[in-house]
């Protein structure tokens, strides 16, 4: 018999009366009153083995066996007693009697149970080897598996070629911050790590691939949260001679078909479309969370001529704000909710959170209840009810600042009220697949610190037709052909139809005052090859791993990677980044400066 004949979690009814070998991982073993039960574990689940004393050398190995060691047992697979089934198993209604029992390797006591759901991310990063053993992490790494197979096979179908592109390429330092590789051949330059394929896979439309995709490792050496990793995966997509809506429709398809095939989820189709402008207005975010029933009121005109100077400075400003939030039935909310809420804003800038509780709309001021209501006259009172549909027993928050932080902190107060338990009894959020394509970006945003434009996404965006005219003479008025597919308040994936036009691309560059020699010496193999008859072509790119994430649930995107790295950009496995001796670092002819050690995490 060979080593293994079935999966211990596929240990079914159907192979009854029949001689099975298993091999996996003891999950538990139990000693109840003389006969030993071991629960076995694979990659497939459980299957409850039964060791009893008529079979001495078996009871005597079963009774040496402990938590994690690796084991082959074989026996006979029969049905559980009466009353025992365990429904929660694919194997719970059967047990399997052993008759050899062979341990393949022992283990040293575990740092910690399998099935502790109260670990510390520092504990189960510096054990991950343990930690992937669990369950839902196996389960997590399966669907990014399964994710990832119907992703190459909707794409195979549509024709495109699967093609690597580099890992070690230029450094572009338009984007962020790069990886940095030195070369020891040649000495004093260096290599970049990719954040993005996105220069080579344009390249590869000029050469007449038509339609390329990659599931690459990207790098980028920045700030790190919950949904960034200073290593990620992209499904990274282009397409020739389609319009911005056909690339739009192929991949929602795509991702219709991902969601369906792997998790038996039926997104919506299609899926709505906002363009920016709307989606700032109304949420303070380009990527809304569309389960939340909460939007902004646009109140800067209202306020321009108020007492209160928080109000009507912030609206007289350039570049100025002031938004309400409405919250159904957030005249309930005590004090210290609004406390936290005041705190919370101040995260992202705001110096406050004005708000006022309509107790009895009808009475006009006197039904109202808030400190600022004194400051504020008649007509901008009945105007913010009006404009914002308040009603008896409603609470409206107000934002006022730079634009910017307005959007910030009301567009994050929106979310976390939504989520919230009073948001969730208030009905003010669905638990549902919410979809949603943001569109019509702009090409460019002021960086004040810089004094100069900076793109949007990257310089490479194609304007909306006859936007071009606007690239010379007003930077601000130019609208991308550039779309975010959102999911439930993540930015699944972007992209864009590209510039394929030589001069349009040297103009772009002159906006972001990058001289014609600078960006030759940056850009110059792109710029040449667009000369050669380069084809109209785009696409975008998803985050693999926030799509997994979503689909799991998980809260960081850490959970859907086998291997990842913590918020200092530190593996606790591995312990790197670690240092290198002199003799590498004299081959990379590299000198180190007196710095600090890191503090490990």
């Amino acid at each position: 018999m060979s080593m293994r004949t079935e999966y211990c979690g596929l240990t079914t009814e159907a192979l009854l009366g029949q001689t099975v070998s298993l091999c996996g991982w003891v999950h538990r073993r139990r000693d109840h009153g003389g006969v030993i039960f071991i629960d076995l574990r694979d990659r497939e689940g459980l299957v409850q083995v039964v060791c009893d004393p008529d079979r001495a050398d078996v009871f005597k190995a079963a009774e040496a066996v402990r938590n994690e060691f690796c084991l082959r047992v074989t026996g006979i697979v029969r049905l559980r007693p009466e009353g025992t089934a365990n429904t929660n198993l694919t194997s719970g209604k059967i047990e399997v009697l052993c008759h050899e029992l062979e341990v393949l390797n022992p283990s040293v006591t575990p740092p910690f149970q399998l099935d502790d759901d109260n670990l510390s991310e520092t504990t189960r990063l510096t054990h991950r080897v343990l930690d992937l053993r669990r369950p839902q992490m196996q389960k997590n790494l399966r669907l990014r598996y399964k994710v990832t197979m119907e992703v190459r096979k909707y794409l195979d179908q549509n024709g495109f070629i699967d093609i690597e592109t580099p890992m070690l390429t230029k450094s572009t330092p338009e984007g962020a911050r790069d990886y940095l590789v030195p070369s020891r051949v040649n000495a004093g330059e260096f290599f970049a790590l990719p954040q993005s394929p996105q220069l080579f896979k344009q390249l590869l439309m000029v050469a007449n691939f038509d339609r390329y995709y990659q599931i690459t490792k990207c790098f980028r050496d920045e700030d790190l949260r919950a949904d960034r990793q200073p290593e990620f995966t992209q499904i990274d997509c282009e397409t020739s001679f389609l319009t911005e809506q056909e690339i739009r429709d192929m991949f929602e398809d795509m991702l219709r078909t991902v969601f369906r095939n792997a998790l038996g989820v039926e997104l919506p189709s299609p899926f709505p479309v906002m363009d920016f402008a709307t989606a700032m207005g109304m949420y303070g975010s380009d990527k809304p969370d569309m389960r939340v029933k909460l939007q902004f009121t646009e109140l800067t005109e209202v306020m321009k001529d108020v007492d209160f100077k928080v109000f009507s400075g912030a609206a007289n400003a350039e570049g100025g704000r002031v938004v309400g939030l409405r919250i159904p039935g957030g005249g309930s909310m005590p004090r210290s909710e609004i406390d936290a809420y005041t705190q919370f804003v101040a995260i992202y800038g705001a110096k406050g959170l004005a708000y006022i509780k309509v107790n009895e709309k009808a009475k006009g001021r006197e039904g109202l209840q808030s400190p600022i209501v004194k400051n504020l006259h008649d007509a901008a009172l009945a105007r913010i009810v009006e404009l914002t549909g308040a009603e008896d027993g409603d609470l409206i928050f107000f934002g006022a600042d730079k634009a910017k932080v307005v959007n910030d902190a009301i567009g994050a107060l929106r979310v976390k009220i939504g989520h919230s338990d009073f948001g969730r009894k208030n009905g003010l959020f669905d638990e549902d697949w919410r979809p949603l394509w943001v569109v019509d970006f702009p090409m460019f945003e002021y960086d004040e610190g810089a004094d100069r434009w900076v793109a949007l996404h990257h310089p490479f965006t194609a304007p909306k037709p006859g936007h071009e005219n606007f690239i010379d003479t007003d930077p601000g008025r130019a609208i991308a052909q550039a779309y975010d597919m959102v999911l439930n308040g993540w930015e699944l994936g972007g992209g864009s139809v590209r510039i394929h036009r030589a001069d349009v691309q040297s103009k772009v560059f002159r906006a972001l005052k990058i001289e014609d020699d600078e960006a030759q010496l940056k850009f110059g193999f792109l710029l040449d090859a667009l000369q050669y008859g380069a084809p109209p072509h785009g696409g975008l790119a998803f985050g693999l791993d926030r799509i997994v994430t979503m689909m799991t649930g998980a809260e960081s995107i850490r959970d859907v990677i086998a291997f990842p790295k913590t918020q200092r950009a530190q593996c606790l496995l591995t312990q790197a980044p670690s240092p290198v001796d002199e003799k590498q670092l004299r081959e990379l002819h590299i000198r180190l400066r007196n710095v600090e050690p890191a503090v490990k995490a």
